[in-house]
């Protein structure tokens, strides 16, 4: 029975800590009275399940715990008449929403306040990143390349900025959506992001990260029908649909080219495709959409020779116009790459990383030497897979980057150039 209770604690940590800090984050009207409750129904909940057992809905036990916790705490620090208000809100019971379109769910409510205007960009992504996604302030230090103490100050200041200007913990109204639309999409995107490629860790990916995002992005779509809400859930069902095919048994990286098609989840394709069709149809695009549709194209194709990639190249264009950025040049010249040769493509990759941006994005210099593999200039290839490799951390990829240079171990430096 103990071994039981440790593993469902173990798995509510996992699986129930960003809900149940988003609910206490609102019944509790503040992150720091949140965090220390969360700390408090966890650690009830690993001295009374092995006793008591596991309770048939571990995340209401949490909520209530660490609520009656914070209650019992202030009332023995002797500051019941402070915190009256607060005591007076977090135990009477919750009024029904009046209105039908009142979002119940507290991750989306926490969502909007981290993702407030009066936030800084870089505040918004941090705060959430580490109070939605549950990241470590390391592991966004890591995945923004900046350091720990910087993020930590920008995720502080960002609570005392939400508690000292009193903003609410709320979905803000429809007419105040589109303005806030952006800021929340990006942030979604990120955590996806964090699931699909993590930055830390043994693993590639982090299923719980991105089924997150995944169903954020469905409630967020049920507020605010936007061309744009369409596009990122369908760009991020649409990787989704090949996560079990992108690592092999052991936990290593397969290419597309080289993951097996028919494994790919078809009802997930469906409900993305879906989704562009009628985003498409309002004539209005933002940065998701011709992402998706770029997405789209690959999970048409029966195998990797038959890609359409002239529509590939096109579609990045589009996106190089609605959101120019030096990554979106390196992905059009690795497609450039694979519709025109490689020596097409490394002029473009060099020409990417040329105008700047890139000089520490090791997957550049990842797209550089796999085109001069395939012109048979393995010195160079080398040399750019051995940089690549120096800028890299995630052991996966570290892995398979190592892989290419062992490959290229065997090459006769003199190879000729492929015709």
């Amino acid at each position: 029975m103990v071994q039981h209770a440790t593993a469902a604690v173990e798995a509510a940590y996992r699986n129930e800590r960003r809900r149940v800090l988003a609910t206490l984050v609102r019944l509790l009207g503040g992150f720091e009275a949140a965090e220390e409750a969360l700390h408090d129904a966890f650690a009830a909940a690993a001295e009374r399940w092995p006793r008591e057992g596991v309770p048939a809905n571990p995340y209401s036990w949490l909520v209530s715990a660490g609520r009656f916790k914070t209650i019992d705490r202030w009332r023995k620090q002797g500051r019941l008449a402070a915190a009256l208000p607060s005591l007076v809100v977090i135990t009477e019971p919750e009024p029904e929403p009046e209105m039908p379109e009142h979002i119940q769910d507290d991750e989306l409510r926490l969502i909007f306040t981290c993702c407030h205007p009066a936030l800084s960009p870089d505040a918004r992504i941090a705060l959430t990143l580490r109070e939605v996604g549950g990241l470590t302030t390391e592991e966004i230090a890591r995945a923004y390349l900046t350091r720990t103490p910087t993020i930590a100050q920008r995720i502080v200041r960002a609570k005392a900025k939400i508690r000292d200007e009193g903003i609410p913990y709320e979905v803000p109204g429809r007419r105040e959506l589109p303005a806030r639309l952006e800021s929340v999409l990006r942030v979604i995107y990120l955590v996806f992001n964090e699931g699909y490629a993590a930055t830390t860790g043994p693993g590639l990916i982090r299923a719980d990260l991105s089924a997150e995002a995944i169903r954020l992005a469905r409630l967020l779509l049920s507020l605010v029908d936007e061309p744009e809400a369409r596009g990122l859930l369908a760009l991020m069902l649409l990787h989704e649909s090949r996560r079990r095919t992108r690592v092999d048994a052991a936990g290593d990286i397969v290419l597309l080219e080289d993951q097996d098609r028919s494994a790919w989840a078809r009802g997930l394709i469906a409900e993305a495709k879906g989704l562009i069709e009628a985003a498409f149809a309002t004539r209005r695009a933002g940065p998701y959409l011709p992402q998706a549709a770029i997405a789209g194209t690959h999970s048409d194709a029966a195998d990797f020779g038959a890609t359409d990639w002239s529509r590939i190249v096109g579609l990045y264009d589009v996106l190089s116009q609605v959101e120019p950025s030096p990554v979106v040049a390196l992905n059009r010249a690795a497609a450039i790459g694979a519709r025109d040769g490689p020596e097409a493509g490394l002029a473009a990759i060099e020409a990417a990383i040329a105008d700047g941006g890139l000089d520490e994005y090791h997957l550049a210099h990842s797209a550089r030497a796999e085109m001069l593999r395939r012109l048979g200039r393995v010195v160079d290839a080398r040399a750019a897979y051995r940089q690549a490799l120096a800028l890299c951390r995630q052991p996966a990829e570290r892995r398979f980057l190592e892989k290419c240079l062992a490959a290229l171990a065997n090459y006769d430096a003199t190879i000729r150039p492929h015709s």
